[in-house]
């Protein structure tokens, strides 16, 4: 009997330690074709404007929901630093893709610097000048003896000039003060008395706090103002010779600012996990109010008309901010973009 024992406990044996070999074999299987798959997807860098806000939605809930990682594309999103910014991180290839606006595309390309957009986050100019009702400045007309306190870009002068002529109103009456990166809710009445906003976020917070704000719409000022901002740009050199990865960022980013536009609380919940530094209350107001004008009357998200182009290039050529003519084609593409 304790012969017939032993062979039975030495076959358990054996076989407790095949399986445990093949269990250990399996797991190493599939930690090394999971580290395969991690070390397969293609890292890339995208480079936002300023601190994660509404605009940038869409590009948080592509990372979330994988729609970047189903391209083969690991994405990094980073905030400038200081002395730099996204235009001329992305024009040098310190950075694949960046966060950037019409005007300043404009001011790349006539300087043969080779930036290029690739999609339109919002189809309409919303940004502002903005003032406390009780200053009562209702026409740029009343903007005569008022104090304008703006980042100091050339061009907020310019427009503020140029809406001003329109209106036969004198800018030279204007004092203009250099404010930089304040809060418009602590300058707004005390340093200054009308800033330049964008109202998806100043103007929807203005809401909740139940200020009395008078709003002039750019895009009602003058058509010419009704220009891209912010677009997604990309170098000439990553569409010469990453074509497929521009297409592959491109493809993912528009399924998330479309989640976002139909699922706007959902899409703000995304972005205040990965900010949580935000006010949660502003974030959904704005997100609500934002995912209405990613695409507005636009055929689909994302999508560059060359007309809008070449409308502000041919204002900001009047205005002397730049020194020669645009190149539209140049300037932009909806090549990226998803078919329809």
């Amino acid at each position: 009997m304790k012969w017939i024992k032993w062979p039975i406990v030495s076959m358990l044996l054996l076989i407790l330690l095949v399986g445990c070999n093949q269990q250990q074999e399996e797991t190493k299987d599939n930690k090394q074709t999971k580290d395969t798959a991690n070390k397969e997807l293609e890292k890339v860098t995208l480079m936002l404007d300023w601190f994660p806000n509404t605009n940038h939605t869409g590009f948080y809930v592509a990372k979330e929901n994988g729609f970047y990682e189903e391209q083969g594309l690991d994405v990094e999103i980073v905030q400038p630093g200081e002395g730099s910014t996204a235009d001329q991180l992305v024009a040098s290839g310190k950075a694949d893709f960046g966060v950037s606006y019409q005007e300043g595309v404009t001011y790349a390309r006539v300087n043969d610097i080779p930036l290029v957009s690739i999609g339109a986050v919002i189809q309409h100019n919303t940004s502002a000048l903005a003032s406390l009702k009780e200053a009562n400045i209702n026409t740029p007309k009343d903007f005569e003896g008022k104090r304008y306190g703006g980042w100091g870009a050339p061009i907020e002068e310019a427009v503020i000039k140029a809406v001003m002529k329109k209106n036969d109103a004198d800018y030279n009456k204007v004092e203009n003060i250099t404010l930089g990166q304040t809060d418009f809710f602590t300058s707004i009445g005390k340093d200054a008395d009308f800033e330049w906003v964008y109202y998806g976020w100043d103007g929807v917070e203005a809401e909740r706090r139940n200020m009395d704000v008078n709003y002039m719409m750019l895009k009602d000022l003058d058509p010419a103002l009704d220009y891209y901002t912010p677009v997604i740009v990309t170098n000439e050199k990553h569409i010469a010779e990453q074509n497929e990865m521009v297409k592959k960022f491109m493809d993912a980013t528009t399924k998330g600012y479309e989640f976002a536009i139909e699922s706007p609380d959902e899409a703000a919940d995304i972005l205040l996990k990965h900010a949580p530094e935000l006010n949660a209350d502003l974030v959904k107001a704005s997100q609500k109010w934002v995912s209405e004008q990613y695409q507005a009357d636009a055929t689909q998200w994302g999508v560059q008309k060359a007309d809008v182009w070449q409308r502000f290039a041919d204002w900001m050529y009047e205005q002397k901010l730049i020194d020669k003519e645009l190149k539209t084609e140049d300037a932009f593409t909806n090549e990226f973009l998803p078919k329809k």
